[in-house]
């Protein structure tokens, strides 16, 4: 080996790891949409699968300290994988507090948990199109937001219907995990702006 690449610094591969951070959520989406249909031990898969991503996460936070070149500015890929934890973490959140509260998930519930897992795939599109090619990029990342702008309808359906339920800690209950369905989509959201902020930096 030549004097020379002794010293070249290490380029690992942040783009693979952000994907792979990506995939990890996308299983562990799938596994709440399973909880939501009713599926209780799916709880636990959830859990484990949260703390899978946070491992990822600092896999790519320890591989940005490292990294001399990255395809993606260092600041966006913080910004995505960070916004991408925090969806694993709502939906154990979520899980949680259902439990807390004795509150099992319903239909609502459910249609809300599958629409953010089909913007979380149209997510995972994006990220891997990301420096390929970014106009296929920023189509599956307005995807995502098309997907998850469709919860908003079911979060107010759900929330009209509460008016009908008679028993007021049901009523609370509900309200506040159907809440926090809404913030999973707020945060999808805020991830697939990124996506596109990144590109139209690079532009």
């Amino acid at each position: 080996m030549s004097r020379s690449r002794w010293f070249l610094p290490e380029t690992p591969d942040v783009h693979g790891l952000l994907r792979h951070q990506v995939a990890v959520t996308v299983e562990g989406l799938e596994a709440f949409c399973a909880w939501a249909r009713g599926d209780a031990a799916a709880a636990a898969r959830v859990r484990e699968l949260e703390h899978a991503g946070d491992a990822a996460k600092r896999e790519l936070l320890s591989a940005l300290r490292a990294a001399f070149i990255t395809p993606l500015e260092p600041e966006d890929a913080f910004a995505l994988s960070r916004g991408i934890d925090r969806l694993l973490n709502y939906a154990r959140d979520l899980v949680s507090e259902s439990e807390a509260m004795a509150c099992p998930p319903d239909r609502r519930i459910a249609e809300m948990a599958d629409l953010v897992r089909a913007g979380l795939a149209q997510l995972d599109a994006a990220v891997r199109a990301l420096g390929d090619d970014d106009d296929a990029a920023t189509r599956a990342a307005d995807a995502a937001i098309r997907e998850v702008r469709q919860l908003e309808r079911v979060y107010y359906q759900g929330m009209a219907e509460l008016l009908e339920v008679g028993d007021r800690n049901e009523r609370i209950a509900r309200r506040e995990l159907y809440r926090s369905c809404s913030r999973l989509g707020e945060t999808l959201v805020d991830v697939a702006e990124r996506v596109i902020y990144a590109v139209m930096k690079e532009s």
